[in-house]
Order: C-alpha cells, then structure tokens, then sequence
C-alpha cells in the first residue's frame, strides 16, 4: 500500500480558463476527498495568487501548476517573438509557483500543443535544438525561483517532437541541467507506450507528476487502461508525487475543440470527479 501519493483534479474538468474566481471550486474539490487541485495557466493576469493561496488553505487543499502552451508561446518556432512570449509567460508562472508554494511547473513547454506535421530530417533537427537551448535557459530561470520543470510527452495528434519517455528521456539528457523532470500523462501514454511498466521505470526518479484519465479521457476504470501496470511501474521508482485527473468539459468549445472531445463522458462532471478519484485512491493507495 502506497500511503506517501495524493490524488488531485484539474479545474479544467469544470472550466477554462483559471480565475481568481475559480477559487468557488475548492470547497466542492475539497469535500470529493482530493487533495491537491490543479491550476491550468491560461491567462496569468487573471489569477490572483494571494487570493487563491488563502482558499487553498481555507480548504486544506494544496496545488499544482500546469501551464498551457498554445501556438503563440513555440519555443522552437522560427519566430523569436513566440520564444519571448514563452519566456515571459512561464515567468509568470513560476512566480505564481512560488506564492502558491509549489516547487515545480509541469507542461509540454517544449513546442506549441498541436504542432504536428511531417517536417525533413533537417527541420527536426533544427527545432530538436531550438528546445533544448531555449529549456535550458528555462531552467535557469526556474532555478531562480527555486523551481524544477517537468516536461511532458503528448500523443502524436498533439506533437510531433515528444511523444514518449523515451522522447522526453532523450531531451532532458540534452538539455543537462538538473530541474529538468518529467510529467507523465496516462491518456497520452496509452496512444503511445508499447510498456506503461516499463515507461515508468524508464524515467525512473525524474518522475515528479501524473496525470490520469481514461484511454478516452474518460472516467479513469471505464476503458482499456493497464491500471494495474501504472501501479506496478510507480511501487517500481517508490513515486511519492501526486496522481491527478485531468480531463475537459465539452462546455467550453475552445478546450473542448482544441482536445476533440465532442460530447459528454460522463453524467456530470462532478460525477466524473467523485467517481474517479473513488477508483484511483482504490487502485493506488
């Protein structure tokens, strides 16, 4: 039995983007039994960090940050104004970080989410590199801050760069700096890992998040997931990080779209909350 794993949910399951007004979401998060909410990054300047560092406590909930890398932040584009952007939008995060007391920002911040093509051996190379120094300097800035970044592998319909723990294996060894971690996400995993068991022990203590839904970004126990192999591969690397459900709502249309979920998979999304965190605190702990 692993007591050491907290179990959390995105708020993007209920909304997008994060206000400070979605603070009204922690007591209902609270009284589901998780332990940590998620906060997605759309909009920095719409969050207050104060503000939702006093509901945090209020409610006995701890947080974690995700941030959202759309086309305009590409830190392998051929425009530098989209690095700039990058860079200023994640220094933005990690000072939310800080007020909120997290000690990492996770995301795909290597390339813009849903940058998917077949490009020339030479073009990979190019924004291969075009990553690894920009993360580098990435880094660095968290470093600053006290903070680690973990990447995260996309499926192939989202990113043609990193796709699995080998990928994001490869490009924190090019990358050598020590805050370079890992986030792994089920959804994403299942698409792309021959081994959940052996992805996992693959990354090994970089590990330091997890992401979970269905195979079908549903409720996590209603699809094809190896649940029993994710368990087996996190008592492998003895993982004490958190375990956090992340889905979306077909309500908002731009989320929904940009994730291709064209209806509703559950019957309400604090079903899906309340059900899923009963399965995986079942399943994990």
């Amino acid at each position: 039995m692993n007591d050491k794993i907290q179990f959390g949910v995105s708020t993007w399951l209920w909304q997008s983007p994060f206000t400070s007004e979605s603070v009204s979401l922690f007591p209902k998060i609270k009284k589901m039994g998780f332990d940590i909410v998620e906060i997605p990054v759309e909009m920095p300047s719409k969050i207050d960090g104060k503000l939702v560092k006093k509901a945090l406590d209020d409610n006995g909930l701890r947080a974690t940050v995700c941030g959202a890398f759309g086309p305009t932040k590409d830190l392998t584009a051929d425009d530098m104004a989209l690095h700039k952007n990058c860079f200023d939008y994640v220094a933005d995060c990690f000072a939310l970080c800080n007020l909120l007391e997290i000690d990492f920002l996770a995301g795909p911040m290597y390339s813009a989410v849903g940058k998917a093509r077949m490009v020339s051996p030479e073009q990979r190379k190019v924004e291969w590199g075009r990553a690894v120094s920009n993360l580098y300097r990435v880094c660095e800035m968290a470093q600053k801050h006290g903070l680690s970044i973990a990447l995260e592998p996309l499926n192939r319909f989202e990113s043609d760069l990193i796709n699995t723990a080998k990928d994001v294996m490869r490009l924190i060894h090019d990358i050598n700096q020590p805050n370079a971690k890992v986030l792994l996400d089920g959804f994403h995993m299942t698409i792309e890992e021959g081994n959940i068991r052996e992805a996992i022990q693959l990354v090994g203590d970089k590990l330091i998040h997890l992401q979970v839904s269905e195979n079908h970004r549903g409720i996590p126990g209603t699809g094809l997931t190896p649940w029993s192999e994710f368990k087996k591969g996190l008592d492998d690397i003895a993982y004490t990080g958190a375990v956090v459900i992340e889905s979306f709502t077909p309500e908002i249309e731009e989320l929904a779209g940009a994730v291709c979920i064209w209806k509703n998979l559950a019957e309400s999304q604090d079903k899906f909350a309340s059900q899923g965190i009963h399965f995986l605190k079942k399943t994990f702990a």
